[in-house]
């Protein structure tokens, strides 16, 4: 045992915490790690004497008999130091796992993993998108056999714990000072073995199919929406949850409307009449038509909101508007009667400038006080 003290060795203060104390034997452990330093006994040393600090302070009730009565009060804990590295590997082989990357004890077989998640890309009719819909897809997947119940085993037999391994599903090498977990090369790192395989699906536990799902498309789906259904994925292993499909959404463009998010943009013509004397036109709308004022003098490029009238929000019960774009059209050929008659309409708006014209020094005036 080192006559050093724990402390020190590790360079940490009496009041450490459990992290701090950690932290310090990992850097003390790359920094003299064997492997690092070939043929250095001080080094060797140095790495024994960080794993007993280590070993002392890591756990409460030993610290705490450490703080109060020193290396002498550790007598009969049962703990007596370090021989070798090899013991040091030994103890802390969890430790080193975590700090290199190596594995440590050997687990009860592999542990459950999660199936893989799918991607379907799914195009929709602009309308089924607007109502909503439902689809349904014919998705090829891996799926349990039903012969052998997804083990892979014939029926009447199951798999058996591999011997070389015990069931763990994996083994221990050891490479210089390191003791390494590798895949068992018996089982492949499954943890059983199959003796008797399953004439439907060789032993693999799976078969490919093509699976047919109904999917419901909401009301007002846009471009690149997921639509997420749970267990629809690739099945699990060993015993492990099945992914999830996701459906990407690709809406079609309309004839008609044009989109911007939940709102609809229907661009019209009006006749230049229309636009200065006003009128009523018909605007459709996803359900039919619907009847819409143009008032007096209204300008080309004019927007009007038909409120509530555009595509639902996915999950709401909101809808977006009806934006409707009037752009007023001149005519190309008139009549010698509209010709004179346009002329005459001429004549009269050259009269009113020169009315405004008047108002604005009248008004200017009154301003001033004059």
């Amino acid at each position: 045992m080192s006559q050093a003290d724990y402390y020190e060795i590790l360079g940490v203060g009496r009041d450490a915490g459990e992290d701090e104390v950690k932290k310090a034997y990992r850097q003390m452990a790359f920094k003299y790690h064997p492997d690092r330093n070939p043929d250095d006994p001080e080094a060797e040393s140095k790495f024994k004497e960080a794993a007993e600090a280590y070993e002392v302070l890591r756990d409460p009730e030993t610290r705490a008999r450490y703080d109060r009565y020193g290396k002498e009060g550790l007598g009969g804990s049962g703990f007596g130091g370090f021989s070798s590295t090899d013991d040091v590997f030994s103890t802390f082989s969890d430790i080193f796992g975590e700090f290199f990357g190596f594995g440590g004890r050997a687990g009860r077989g592999p542990r459950p993993q999660a199936g893989s998640d799918l991607r379907y890309d799914l195009t929709v009719a602009f309308r089924d998108a607007a109502a909503g819909t439902e689809v349904a897809l014919k998705i090829p997947k891996e799926v349990p056999c039903a012969e052998c119940g997804g083990s892979g085993a014939a029926p009447g037999t199951r798999p058996e714990t591999c011997r070389h391994c015990g069931g763990a599903g994996q083994v221990h090498q050891s490479q210089g000072f390191f003791r390494i977990a590798v895949p068992c090369p018996v089982c492949r790192g499954q943890g059983t073995v199959i003796t008797t395989p399953c004439a439907a699906c060789r032993g693999r536990g799976l078969l490919h199919e093509i699976k047919e799902i109904s999917v419901k498309v909401p009301a007002g789906v846009d471009n690149g929406m997921r639509l997420r259904l749970r267990g629809e994925g690739e099945p699990g292993k060993n015993g492990g949850p099945p992914g999830d499909l996701y459906v990407i959404i690709r809406v079609e463009p309309d004839k008609v409307f044009d989109r911007q998010g939940q709102d609809l943009i229907y661009a019209t013509e009006i006749g230049f009449v229309q636009a200065a004397l006003g009128d009523m036109i018909e605007v459709p709308t996803l359900e039919g038509t619907e009847s819409m004022e143009i008032p007096r003098g209204t300008q080309s490029g004019k927007v009007f909101a038909l409120r509530g009238l555009g595509l639902p929000h996915p999950g709401g019960r909101d809808r977006g508007d009806l934006l409707v774009q009037v752009t007023v059209t001149i005519p190309k050929n008139v009549t010698k009667k509209q010709e004179e008659l346009l002329r005459e309409f001429q004549k009269l708006e050259e009269q009113k400038p020169m009315k405004k014209v008047k108002n604005f020094f009248k008004k200017a005036k009154e301003a001033m006080g004059n």
